[in-house]
Formats: C-alpha cells, sequence, structure tokens
C-alpha cells in the first residue's frame, strides 16, 4: 500500500488553487448573472439561478385587436358570432368597437348578472346562398398587469351579487365528486383564504398541461374528475379550480380571453408570441372572491402549462426555478399582455341551431341548408378560416 504525505506546503497550494477555482466560478456566475439566467433543465437543482415573473399594476398599454372570418365552407343559411370585449375594471378598459361585413350586423348583449356587465357579442346573419361570407370586428381595448396585496386588507363592500358566482353551471356541477374532491383538498382549512391556497395547490399538483388537447378543452370538470384523467388545457384547469371552489362555497369564475402580446419576463408560453397571427392564442384564466381583498387573479393552468412546455422536458416539480415564481405569482397576479373577453357560462347565442355554448371565447359559425345546420369546428381556424391579429398602439 502506498502512502501518500501531505506537507505543509502541499497543503497550502491545494488552497491556493481551491482559491483560485471558487473565484473564477464566482466569476463565472456573477457574468452569466448579468447575461440572464442559465437554461433550466427538469429536475435542476436550486443552486440554478431563479427566472423572475412579478407582474405589477402600472402603466395601462393599448391594443387593436382585430378578428376577420371568411367563411369557407358556407351552405345555405350561415350565421357567425364572435366574442366582443365585455369587461370594463381597474385592470383592463373597452374603448370601442367597429366592423365591417357582407352580412347583417348586430352588437348583441345577454342580461348583466351577478355584478358583471352583459357579455356582448358580435351576430352577424347572411343572406342565403351567399358564397363568400365575411365579418371584420376590430376592438381596440387597454390593459394593465394587477397584483393583489396579502399584507394590506381592505373592507370590501358586501357583494350582493356573490351567490351567482357559486351557482353550478353545465361544465360546473358543484354536488358529488366535484364537491367530494373539494371537501377533501380543504381539509383542515379554516379561513376563506386557507381554503383558497388549498384547492390552488391540489390542482396545481392533481392537474397537468396535455398539448394533445384541442383548442382550450371543454371545461368538463366532472368527466375529468370521474375517470381520472386531470391532463387538460386552460379551460380544464381553470374550470377545475373554479368549481372545486365554488363547491365549498367561494365565489369564483373563470375569464375567457386572449393573450395578445410576449410576457415582458421572457416565459414564451405565457405570451401571444406572434401578433400577426393570435387565432390559437385563446386563454382561460379565472378568479376568485375573498372578503378582504376582493377579486383576486388566479391562473393554476398556466403553471401547469409553464411545467409541461416551457422546456423540452416536462418539469415535475414547482420548486423548479423556472416555475417557483410562476407558481408563487399566479396565486393573486396576472400579466397584463391578455384581454378578457367575458365570464359568461351556458350561451345562448340568437338564432343558433346547435344549442348553448358552455363559454364563448373562439369565433363560432354556423351553416347549412334548412333543416340541415352545422356547427363549424372552432378549433380549426384555417378549415373555418379565421385570422386573430393585435397591434400594441
Amino acid at each position: 500500500m502506498t502512502t501518500v504525505q501531505r506537507t505543509s506546503e502541499g497543503r497550502a497550494t491545494q488552497r491556493r488553487a481551491f482559491l483560485k477555482n471558487a473565484a473564477a466560478a464566482a466569476s463565472c456566475a456573477a457574468t452569466v448573472s448579468a447575461l440572464g439566467t442559465w437554461p433550466i433543465r427538469a429536475g435542476a437543482q436550486s443552486a440554478t439561478p431563479e427566472r423572475q415573473f412579478n407582474p405589477q399594476p402600472g402603466a395601462w398599454r393599448s391594443f387593436e385587436v382585430k378578428t376577420r372570418v371568411d367563411v369557407q365552407l358556407a351552405d345555405g343559411q350561415t350565421r357567425v358570432w364572435l366574442p366582443v370585449p365585455s369587461i370594463d375594471s381597474d385592470w383592463q378598459r373597452t374603448l370601442d368597437n367597429r366592423w365591417d361585413s357582407n352580412g347583417r350586423v348586430t352588437l348583441s348583449k345577454d342580461v348583466a348578472q351577478g355584478g358583471v356587465p352583459a357579455t356582448q357579442w358580435l351576430a352577424v346573419e347572411f343572406m342565403p346562398g351567399e358564397k363568400a361570407p365575411w365579418v371584420e370586428l376590430s376592438s381596440r381595448v387597454q390593459t394593465r398587469s394587477r397584483a393583489v396585496d396579502w399584507s394590506a386588507k381592505s373592507s370590501q363592500p358586501q357583494d350582493k351579487d356573490l351567490a351567482f358566482w357559486t351557482r353550478p353551471t353545465a361544465l360546473l356541477p358543484t354536488d358529488g365528486i366535484v364537491r367530494e374532491t373539494a371537501l377533501k383538498a380543504t381539509q383542515g382549512a379554516k379561513t376563506d383564504y386557507e381554503k383558497v391556497r388549498a384547492v390552488y395547490d391540489w390542482v396545481v399538483t392533481n392537474a397537468y398541461r396535455e398539448p394533445k388537447v384541442r383548442g382550450c378543452g371543454e371545461g368538463d370538470i366532472k368527466t375529468m374528475l370521474e375517470t381520472g384523467n386531470l391532463g387538460g388545457k386552460c379551460a380544464d384547469i381553470n374550470a377545475l379550480f373554479v368549481g372545486l371552489c365554488r363547491a365549498v362555497g367561494l365565489p369564483a369564475r373563470d375569464v375567457y380571453g386572449l393573450r395578445l402580446a410576449p410576457s415582458a419576463f421572457g416565459y414564451k408560453e405565457l405570451g401571444g408570441n406572434n401578433m400577426g397571427n393570435l387565432s390559437g392564442a385563446q386563454h382561460c384564466r379565472s378568479e376568485v372572491y375573498l372578503k378582504d381583498h376582493g377579486w383576486v387573479a388566479m391562473d393554476p393552468a398556466d403553471v401547469a402549462k409553464v411545467m409541461r412546455q416551457e422546456t423540452p422536458e416536462w418539469i415535475k416539480t414547482t420548486q423548479n426555478p423556472l416555475v417557483s415564481p410562476v407558481n408563487k405569482a399566479l396565486f393573486g397576479q396576472w400579466e397584463g399582455n391578455w384581454v378578457g373577453w367575458n365570464m359568461a357560462h351556458d350561451l345562448n347565442l340568437p338564432g343558433a341551431q346547435k344549442g348553448p355554448l358552455g363559454f364563448l371565447m373562439y369565433p363560432v359559425c354556423e351553416t347549412g341548408p334548412a333543416g340541415q345546420i352545422e356547427r363549424l369546428d372552432s378549433y380549426t381556424p384555417d378549415a373555418f378560416k379565421y385570422r386573430v391579429t393585435a397591434q400594441e398602439v
């Protein structure tokens, strides 16, 4: 056996080498920090620098949003309905709406309810036999980020319509397996805040982004829970959050809208990255009401999206430094690069032949001979032929 003796000179040499390497590593880290964060991989350790995602209320941003529909499969009677921005709040303002078409256009709305203005949509009816129906809607809106200050409780006026936001809908039942799941998720939670936190964490932990789901999903939470298949997209995952909140008496609602611009924080999955074609940029967010804070922004679905799609690898933990700031912020914050169309469920469109919509977030079209009307697939903009664009002004 060979014995290695370390002299004091040898130890000093090793110490100098160690300090030299440590200094080099620190210099490298500082350089990387100045240039940006390192790429994040699934399972990355906490030593990896954490990304920033912290939307805060600030200056208003103005956008012009255009939706152009050309119905290529028109046959017989044709009708089109387009969502119109219907929300005016401390985070969104509608400036005006303009349109043009070769059909008869009506700006329609349902009955205001639940303390929210009436949902608006553009209804367009074309003459039977019109071979090239088209309509173009232009809306000017202002948006900004929002964030709740959890440390500052405020006395909110009692909203007499809060019960409206705890009711069941066709896609959001509040009994049966939905209530059973909600009670399990909130077991031990005493305050409304604790219950909301528990529901949010349960959804982020158990639901996941499934890229193969068409469009934004259907939002059928009863089926999701009964089958145990909790994979979906924003209209599924945020609906699950809203439904579970309602099932334990917490007022909550989906907000259906459209991503308008890239994220200011560099997350490619959290923005509308091609403002020249936003036909697939629809996104549903959610809100919950807390008596000390009023309506509060929520978006567990975007946490799931970052975990599944921000990198080539599927990140499985919210402790990952890429996910952690998003998971923290989207419990109470939104980035203002998005416009909300409405908060409506079970919507009956005037003249529609195919029954109510679970929600209105996409252009809708029905066409066909009398007695054979069909609803075109809103999730295929190329076949339906519609295009949504935005421009910051």
